[in-house]
């Protein structure tokens, strides 16, 4: 195989790990985002609750107060009821206290809802504080991971253009302004196999001929599709029956 070409496909490698590196971390915020937003969903999930608990606390005290002033009017119904001297006004009252009894009962079996609600609202709050840790727990985790993630991608990055700078100065600036320009039309890739007559990454077969002057590796020639920079991959070895199959040294 030619130089050119070995330095070309070791460029092709080079620039990928590149591409992969800045893929990743491009993605790095939205992941560490959609992390923060899970966290936030939570303690969103909580602050309602609370809300709910405090609101029902609020009109259960309210319920106290109207049950208070109920009470109170029974009290002066009955005491004023003693001292009447007349049976229309101990009916009067009596009609007063009948009334009274009942909004008070009303007001109290209100209050006994909010009380069984309380129950079911304290048992929420409960959860959601118990939800809050452990998704704050998991984003801690997963953050840590993310960054570690995001600082071996960057290493990654910085190896794929040292190696990049390594490689180009010794490509000749024909071939590389060659694979420049083809990697720059076909997304990134400059640069193909060529396996079993075909174009291993647009998958079209090669004229007879041309696949022939591929396989020699000795010559700089584009898929007549593709235009990628094509290079010969060998098959590997047929393995005959009953003998083990060679394994890598």
């Amino acid at each position: 195989m030619i130089p050119d070409l070995e330095r070309l496909i070791a460029l092709q490698q080079a620039d990928a790990d590149a591409a992969e590196a800045r893929r990743h971390i491009a993605a790095h915020p939205g992941l560490v985002k959609a992390a923060d937003a899970r966290l936030a969903a939570a303690t969103t999930a909580l602050d309602a609750a609370q809300l709910a608990l405090k609101t029902s606390h609020d009109e259960r005290r309210e319920l106290e107060k109207e049950a208070a002033l109920f009470q109170g009017r029974l009290t002066k119904y009955k005491d004023q009821q003693g001292a009447v001297k007349t049976n229309r006004e101990f009916q009067a009252l009596g009609h007063e206290i009948e009334t009274a009894t009942t909004e008070l009962g009303g007001v109290e079996e209100r209050e006994i809802a909010k009380m069984v609600e309380a129950d079911g609202l304290t048992a929420a709050v409960k959860a959601a504080e118990t939800a809050l840790a452990a998704q704050k727990k998991d984003v801690d985790a997963e953050k840590a991971l993310l960054g570690q993630a995001l600082q071996n991608h960057e290493a990654r990055l910085q190896a794929a253009a040292e190696a990049r700078a390594g490689i180009i100065g010794h490509i000749s600036a024909p071939t590389l302004s060659l694979y420049e320009q083809v990697a720059k039309a076909r997304k990134g890739i400059g640069v193909s196999a060529a396996v079993d007559g075909l174009c291993t990454t647009c998958h079209v077969r090669l004229r007879p001929h041309i696949y022939q002057q591929v396989r020699t590796n000795n010559a700089v020639i584009q898929c007549d599709s593709c235009q990628r920079i094509l290079f010969y991959v060998a098959p590997p070895a047929a393995v005959e029956p009953g003998q083990p199959a060679a394994t890598a040294s």
